[in-house]
């Protein structure tokens, strides 16, 4: 279907060439959408407001579907006979999941964890067992060992184990890890049992025997290191397959040079070969493939993602010492399970299992709930998942029979084969204590199932009903009856969680109490059957049909509308070429404002003028006629005068602002003038306001006087400074700069700019009256908001202006000449609020939120460079420096400090004074008491009258191609900021060298804020030599390092 506007534009294309009075039933259909197509399920992704016929993507499909869409099946987490069970994945506990189930096939382990008992539990009694609960870690395995054999759901939770086990769901650790620890505390746990037979079940099953033996090359001296293995470690590094790995791992290697072995015989060191020799074998032998690898160049894991070939069928006896070469059948094993990580980097992924039925020989793929049977072993699958995040895919090698490849395996379980092939494997017997568990779960999981078979038969009589109602919506073909309905109202009705309330038509009348032209896209015709059985259950009204909904008065003064915009666009394009003629002896004058916005003007006149829906209150909105968004944009309506009346005075004659106006030819006037029959008209010849040219003279005559009388004010020449304090001059007054910028403004442009008749100096004082600054504070950079007036000057500007407090700074000359001058303020210093304000300005330079830095990228082979002032501290405005007719101050000034705004705060009783509207930090304290407008042009430049001689600096914070501005807060830690980094400048985090002021930034937990990065700083970053494996490192950062790894476990005992 057509976009919404393509379809608005449709439904009107004929008010071109139809007149008002002869819109009719044809024109009528069209306006309100009646025959356009409906559209078809599986054509339409998503429903077309714009066709009220279309009833796709409405929520309908839940209803079309099958009734397990709408109502869950009971049966559906019933495990079917003779199936596995699998578990839940509680976050990050897949690689959990996949041991477990690993270890739970293992028939011998199993037997032996059901037959181990623990101490009776309080309030037991003899034989007792519906009292028990488990509480040890390997009482929750016996119990889920349990589920897992017997329960009737199609999975089990694992949660009870994994609290237990004080594991944090939410991270994914290391599978490896896990097992070895896993298996160290279920050996120390049956250790304890007081059957012989159990304290030796994991040593039986995956213990084996090797040894270090190391010959000494000089006296031929053998010493040999025995010692047990529960797995072997092979490295698979610039490997094929797992018979290379074996033989790797047994290798010969040799100690010389700082690596030179200590000879007892010898008694010192010497050089000698070391090798593991294999002794004995267990039944179970776990081959872990160290796919996850400390890199030295980054200093984390990664993932060695090569393929790797090996058999179903392993005969390790020429691996065994003594056995080289030879063949036994003692030493055959055969492949019973492949662990999978499923994953390109170590700090992320999917852990599953392949893992081989001893009793039928058949493969199941445990992936936590989900399990897959198959005949045969199948590593395609997992294999392809990852195969679009390799940029250089390696070809997968050919395998003959009995072998297999992956690049995902990490572990591989061989079983030793049995030398009576057709023995059978008895199931192991669930104790008594744990199988009533198990039925106490299984008779909740009954419960559950009737009461879900319950709502099922519910749900299916309503989706019944549903479905008959939504099939027969379409209203047909023409001359059927039908009625509107309010598409909201229909996606509340096939929301199966939504309240259904009475159908409301009443926001989509028109003044004429039928349905509105603009809102027939917000409702849907649907047939005259189906409305009549959605209002006899849920009732409403009123009820919109077709003999009754369509408006066509509506209809024919839209008509009308669009008739007028359509000429007013043609009007458009000749007015602009006739104001860009030349304007010839009858002209008129027409303001340059209006001419820029009269397009707009005369669709909001004629939007009010013809604006005929107006509804009667009934809790109906009022919608006036669709104009296009760009026109119906209201936000500069204030400042849209009406047409002309920029130019008209306040007296109603021509203004006296002559480059605001503009001449056009009568014939533009003319067309103008249709459109704006009530704007002033002014003809070229018409001479401006003879008042308001009086009035202006007038000004201009006391800007002239005020200028002669402070002269080198207004030029900012001959300025008092504080730092040296002028000779012969024992007081100084103070202003607000803004004052004085605003007296200038107001000299320099009378007829513009508002006239200036008062001093405000309070604020300058707090609200106790007192004076917020101290000559020290002033010198060391916080006049830059204040303007030092000579005592003559101060005479002027009290005759000039009303003023409402005197502020001086006052000097006390030195007694001798071992003495210094003291200075003081006229009102004195307020203790207490200055002490308020400088713990404010501390905290919001901490505690500011969405503010500016820089982030400047320099290469490491450069000298590292000291940020100026200017740069930490730089203003963000883009505002240029005032050129036009603006006195030039002293670039020298002493009172000039880094640009920055000063924000002051103060207690809840206390007012904040704020000199800057435009701040360096986002402030916390409580609102600013008075804010004083700030004048960006004329602050960026310094002043004459300052202390201590600083750099001047633009107003603009110029960024050079290497520099990014990044928006921070000082809660951030600096983790997360390199994080911005790395998406700004492509550089690994471990590879930024951050710096700010020379300050090197550390500590990734620590908060911007704690160190020291203010808005407007600039970072400096140098980076280091990229790293090759770059996604990884991205990965690394994320999850964040270090590992804790199972600190805090109850695999380490917590």
């Amino acid at each position: 279907m057509a976009p919404r506007v393509q379809q608005d534009r449709a439904a009107w294309i004929w008010a071109e060439n139809v007149c008002p009075e002869d819109v009719g039933e044809e024109e009528e259909a069209m306006a309100y959408r009646v025959h356009t197509p409906a559209c078809r399920r599986g054509v339409c992704r998503r429903n077309c407001q714009g066709n009220p016929n279309c009833l796709v993507g409405i929520g309908e499909k839940l209803w079309l579907g099958d009734i397990n869409d709408v109502a869950d099946d009971p049966d559906w987490e019933r495990r079917e006979k003779g199936a596995f069970v699998g578990l839940t994945n509680l976050g990050a506990t897949c690689y959990v999941n996949a041991f477990l189930q690993v270890w739970f096939n293992n028939m011998e382990l199993r037997q032996s964890l059901y037959l181990c008992h623990s101490a009776p539990q309080d309030g037991d009694g003899d034989g007792d067992v519906a009292a028990y609960e488990p509480r040890s870690i390997w009482e929750h395995l016996q119990y889920l060992f349990a589920l897992l054999q017997n329960s009737k759901r199609r999975y089990v939770d694992p949660s009870g184990l994994v609290k237990a086990l004080g594991l944090d769901t939410r991270l994914q650790q290391d599978a490896q890890e896990f097992s070895k620890l896993f298996l160290t505390l279920l050996e120390d746990s049956l250790a304890k049992q007081t059957d012989p037979g159990l304290q030796k079940v994991i040593q039986r099953q995956f213990c084996g025997e090797f040894s270090y033996v190391t010959v000494c090359d000089r006296c031929s001296r053998v010493s040999p290191l025995p010692s047990t293995f529960y797995e072997l470690e092979l490295h698979i590094q610039g490997l094929r397959s797992l018979g290379e790995c074996l033989v790797e791992f047994l290798r010969e290697e040799k100690l010389d040079g700082d690596n030179r072995y200590f000879c007892e015989s010898c008694q010192g060191k010497q050089k000698a070969a070391r090798r593991i020799r294999l002794h004995s074998l267990p039944p179970v032998l776990n081959l872990q493939l160290m796919r996850f690898v400390f890199d030295r160049q980054t200093g984390h894991k990664k993932k060695l993602n090569s393929y790797i070939n090996f058999p179903e069928l392993l005969d390790m006896g020429p691996f065994l010492d003594g056995r080289e070469g030879e063949e036994d059948r003692g030493c055959r094993y055969e492949l019973s399970t492949v662990l999978v990580h499923i994953g390109v980097t170590a700090y992320s992924g999917h852990y599953i299992a392949h893992v081989k039925d001893a009793r039928n020989g058949d493969w199941y793929t445990f992936n936590d709930e989900d399990i897959e049977e198959s005949r045969s072993l199948h590593l395609g699958a997992e294999e392809d998942l990852t195969a679009s995040q390799y940029s250089q895919q390696p070809r997968k090698p050919r395998c003959t029979k009995g072998q297999h490849s992956s690049r995902n395996a990490y572990m591989l379980v061989y079983k030793k084969v049995l030398e009576e092939r057709n023995a059978t494997i008895a199931e192991a017997e669930v104790p008594a204590f744990l199988q009533q568990l198990v039925d106490r779960d299984n008779c909740a999981f009954e419960e559950q199932c009737a009461k879900m078979a319950v709502k099922r038969n519910k749900n299916m009589e309503q989706w019944k009903v549903v479905k008959e109602i939504y099939e027969m919506m379409p209203a047909g073909a023409e001359g059927q009856p039908y009625e509107f309905l309010p598409l909201e109202w229909l996606k509340a009705w096939l929301d199966e969680s939504a309240k259904k309330p009475e159908i409301d038509n009443t926001p989509f009348l028109c003044s004429h109490k039928k349905l509105h032209p603009d809102r027939v896209c917000d409702t849907k015709r649907v047939s005259l059957p189906a409305a009549q059985l959605l209002y006899n259950h849920y009732g409403g009204g009123p009820r919109l049909d077709a003999a009754s909904a369509l408006c066509r008065d509506c209809v024919a003064e839209r008509c009308r509308v669009l008739r007028l915009k359509s000429q007013l666009q043609g009007d458009c394009k000749i007015v602009s070429t006739l104001v860009k003629s030349p304007a010839g002896h009858e002209s008129f004058w027409v303001g340059k404002a209006s001419l820029k916005v009269w397009y707009k003007l005369a669709l909001k006149q004629m939007e009010e003028d013809e604006h005929v829906t107006k509804h009667d209150g009934n809790g109906a909105k009022e919608y006036g006629p669709h104009l296009p968004e760009v026109y119906n944009n209201n936000n500069n309506e204030e400042e849209m005068r009406p047409f002309n009346e920029d130019i008209q005075c306040i007296h109603g004659t021509l203004s006296t602002l002559t480059n605001e106006r503009k001449p056009v030819s009568a014939e533009a006037w003319a067309m103008l003038r249709a459109y704006f029959p009530r704007a002033p008209e002014f003809g070229q010849g018409q001479q401006a306001c003879l008042e308001c040219r009086r009035s202006e003279q007038e000004e201009k005559a006391k800007a002239n006087a005020q200028k002669s009388q402070l002269f080198n004010l207004f030029k900012e020449k001959d300025r008092p400074r504080l730092v040296p304090w002028p000779r012969n001059m024992d007081v100084l007054y103070i202003v607000p700069l803004q004052f004085v910028d605003e007296w200038r403004k107001s000299v320099q442009k009378p007829t513009k700019s508002p006239r200036v008749s008062a001093l405000d100096n309070s604020l300058l004082l707090c609200p106790h009256g007192g004076f917020m600054f101290t000559y020290e504070s002033l010198v060391s950079g916080e006049a830059q908001h204040i303007a030092l007036l000579w005592p003559a000057e101060w005479d002027v500007v009290k005759r000039l202006f009303t003023v409402d407090q005197t502020v001086s700074i006052h000097r006390s000359r030195p007694a001798d000449k071992y003495s210094t001058a003291q200075y003081s303020t006229q009102p004195e210093l307020c203790r207490e609020c200055r002490d308020g304000f400088l713990v404010q300005r501390q905290r919001d330079l901490r505690e500011y939120v969405s503010a500016t830095i820089i982030v400047r990228k320099e290469k490491m082979t450069r000298q590292e460079e000291e940020p100026s002032v200017a740069e930490h501290n730089g203003s963000s405005s883009d505002v240029e420096e005032d050129t036009e007719e603006s006195p030039k101050r002293d670039t020298e000034s002493p009172m000039q400090v880094d640009g920055e705004a000063q924000d002051f705060s103060e207690s809840v009783d206390m007012k904040q004074l704020k000199l800057n509207a435009v701040t360096s930090v986002v402030p916390t304290g409580p609102t600013p008491h008075v804010a004083v407008k700030n004048n960006n042009k004329n602050n960026s430049k310094n002043n004459n009258n300052n202390a201590v001689k600083t750099t001047r600096r633009g107003t603009r914070n110029r960024k050079r191609p290497e520099e990014k501005s990044l928006t921070v807060s000082a809660s951030q830690t600096l983790r997360e900021l390199k994080i911005q980094i790395l998406g700004e400048f492509a550089v690994a985090p471990m590879d930024q060298n951050l710096t700010v002021g020379g300050r090197h930034l550390s500590g990734d937990q620590a908060t911007l804020g704690s160190l020291g990065v203010t808005p407007n700083s600039v970072i400096v970053l140098k980076a280091d030599e990229p790293i090759a494996d770059f996604a990884a490192m991205y990965d690394v950062y994320q999850v964040g390092m270090p590992e804790a790894g199972f600190k805090g476990t109850g695999l380490l005992g917590y």
